[in-house]
């Protein structure tokens, strides 16, 4: 891989990493906007497995790219990171009108093992050994390379290289950032939204933002409701999970960590007052905090917001059948062998219950792997 310096002078302001921490709950996997710049689904024959010396397995990349825009033949290279879901196409959304701006061509790259980008055909621990951060940097840098080559190629030149910039939110932000540390070479700048750039095992700062960004009223509403929770789990746990269309969640701790993460989701995307205007109107009226808090999970979390059930059920993960579906498995791998970022109850004044603690994520773990060992509490991306 040629270590060329790339100039930045066509987004000298952007030139930048941005380093915003904010998690993401589990299920960030939804995609709310019908619109892409394109879905046209193209193939890129990655290396399986980049520290290895001696093997050369590859294996197919889904990747999408729009040309619209592009300046030829030096415009600027927009690459938007996908993350922990299936890639879907290049959204039509910021990134469409920065490429119209600067003339840039985009592209994007599934990250292994999701969505159509899978190596294997059964997800089992063993095989899952390939699926990390620091591989799919690589796959970014080796994509990269080859991208330009091809366009060169197309160009009839051999040396030149365009301006490269990155982007990703989330767990993409993080890789946006960490590209830009590890391969400064091959782009001129990142762009890292809310980039979770930091593996956090006990992170209970979470729960407490939840309580600040809900407000009093709503925060004591919401905390009411799950002390009523966990009473009526221990006295009708059948009952209670009916009332939020929760039946299939037999463990106790998936059923909680599904209604903490429906709280959360309102916050996180922006819609506070989904949740909060009919709880606190409940509580001020005397009504029934559960069935105004399954009300919600059921019109918007689970109606509006898309969110599925079956991401919450252990027996799910344990689904080793690669499909569009097993985002959730993979997932939760990355999540206890390399991010963490557990969502976990503070020891006081908590928002969620209790009982989503670091045991149950440690338990989930060992229940979907089928290892004895607990997620790993440290991670170094070098």
């Amino acid at each position: 891989m040629k270590l060329t310096m790339i100039p930045c002078f066509y987004l000298y302001f952007f030139c930048v990493s941005v380093f915003i921490f904010i998690p993401p709950t589990l299920t960030h996997t939804h995609s709310h906007s019908g619109n892409y710049l394109t879905t046209q689904q193209h193939w890129f024959s990655q290396t399986l497995d980049h520290y290895s010396p001696h093997d050369r397995t590859q294996f197919q990349q889904r990747y999408y790219e729009f040309l619209d825009f592009f300046r030829t033949p030096d415009g600027p290279i927009f690459m938007v990171i996908c993350g922990e879901y299936v890639c879907q196409g290049i959204k039509n959304d910021y990134i469409g009108v920065l490429a119209n701006k600067f003339g840039a061509a985009v592209v994007s790259l599934e990250h292994r093992y999701y969505g159509k980008s899978s190596p294997f055909k059964l997800l089992t621990t063993t095989n899952l050994r390939y699926l990390s951060s620091k591989q799919a940097l690589f796959d970014l840098a080796v994509f990269r390379h080859s991208y330009q080559e091809s366009l060169n190629a197309k160009l009839n030149r051999t040396t030149e290289e365009n301006p490269w910039f990155v982007f990703g939110v989330s767990y993409p932000g993080a890789l946006s950032a960490w590209f830009r540390l590890k391969f400064p070479h091959l782009t001129c700048g990142s762009l890292a939204s809310s980039a979770v750039v930091l593996a956090v095992y006990n992170f209970t700062e979470f729960d407490q933002q939840v309580g600040e960004s809900a407000g009093p009223e709503c925060k004591a509403a919401l905390q009411e409701t799950t002390k009523l929770v966990d009473k009526k789990l221990a006295t009708n746990a059948k009952e209670l999970k009916a009332s939020f269309n929760a039946t299939d969640l037999k463990i106790d701790g998936d059923f909680l960590y599904f209604l903490a993460d429906a709280a959360v989701t309102a916050f996180q995307y922006g819609n506070p007052d989904k949740l909060c205007n009919p709880l606190v109107k409940a509580k001020k009226a005397g009504d029934d905090l559960v069935d105004a808090y399954a009300k919600y999970v059921k019109e918007y979390y689970l109606g509006t917001y898309g969110a599925s059930v079956q991401s919450y059920n252990q027996n799910y993960l344990k689904n080793t059948t690669a499909s569009e579906d097993s985002s959730d498995r993979l997932w939760w791998f990355q999540v206890c062998t390399e991010v963490a970022y557990f969502q976990v109850a503070p020891s006081n004044d908590s928002v969620r219950s209790s009982k989503v603690d670091t045991r149950f994520k440690d338990s989930l773990y060992k229940w979907f792997s089928g290892s004895l060992a607990p997620c790993i509490k440290t991670s170094v991306i070098s």
